[in-house]
């Protein structure tokens, strides 16, 4: 019973965070379930990808009844996400939890970074920087696809799958940096369209686990309830509070993670 409750409010954290987000709660699911449940990365990452899928899931649906998900992006970058999800399986399953730990302290740096940047750059009003043009044609309100974008969007989603199946992670740290950089869709249509990649990429990432039986259902039950309702949660936050401050709070929170896991892969030696 302890380890249920324990379990369903460490689901209802990553909801929050991911509700406020739209993408970067689902990092935190591995490490918080290492902290608390002493889960190694191989164990917590289907089980923060099921929390994901399902959370994610619901935000998506929500998001495309209010039409700001772009469906045929979230499509491409998850097809080809899904392809790449296994081989980051098979991977993690090779290789120590102890390198697997510094993998992932090392991508919650990269992600505090970025997300650090972007908000200061979005606060001092600087234009992002577009790369190859996938415009929204506000006449038809759907993208105008180009050959460059659909090739950058392709390998995002692929990075995106690759570590939701090393790490347990959603990969929504890659696909809203990459939908704002390749496209000039608004916030909320990114966060939209990357609810809907983490949705299917993480329900993949969840069925090829359970081919190697890692799942532990009596704790990912709890965490996948607890994010549901924490997703609803953090979307009413998240209209009260300023976009770029929650990403300052999360980089915050990332960075402060990171170094507690480097602090306690170091007591182990």
């Amino acid at each position: 019973m302890e380890v249920s409750v324990t379990s369903l409010l460490l689901g209802l954290s990553v909801g929050v965070v991911l509700g406020l987000t739209g993408a970067g709660g689902a990092i935190l699911a591995v490490p918080l379930l290492g902290f608390f449940l002493n889960l190694t990365v191989v164990e917590a990452a289907p089980i923060g990808l099921l929390a994901v899928s399902v959370s994610a899931g619901l935000g998506a649906f929500l998001a495309f009844r209010a039409s700001t998900l772009r469906y045929k992006a979230a499509a491409l970058m998850a097809t080809v996400g899904v392809i790449f999800s296994p081989i980051g399986i098979w991977l993690a399953h090779q290789l120590p939890n102890q390198l697997l730990v510094i993998i992932f302290c090392v991508v919650l740096l990269l992600v505090a970074k970025n997300m650090w940047s972007q908000a200061a750059q979005e606060l001092r009003g600087v234009p992002d920087q577009l790369g190859p043009p996938c415009l929204l044609d506000e006449t038809v309100g759907k993208l105008t696809w180009t050959l460059p974008c659909a090739r950058a969007l392709a390998a995002s989603g692929s990075l995106a799958g690759f570590f939701s199946g090393l790490l347990g992670v959603g990969g929504g740290f890659i696909i809203v940096p990459s939908l704002r950089k390749f496209t000039d869709l608004p916030m909320a249509s990114i966060v939209a369209t990357s609810l809907g990649v983490l949705t299917l990429v993480s329900l993949s990432g969840v069925l090829f686990s359970n081919f190697y039986g890692v799942m532990d259902w009596a704790i990912a039950l709890p965490f996948a309830f607890g994010s549901i309702i924490g997703l609803l949660m953090g979307r009413q936050f998240a209209k009260k509070i300023a976009g770029p401050r929650i990403q300052q709070a999360f980089s915050v929170l990332a960075l402060s993670i990171s170094f507690i896991m480097i602090f306690n892969l170091l007591k182990s030696f």
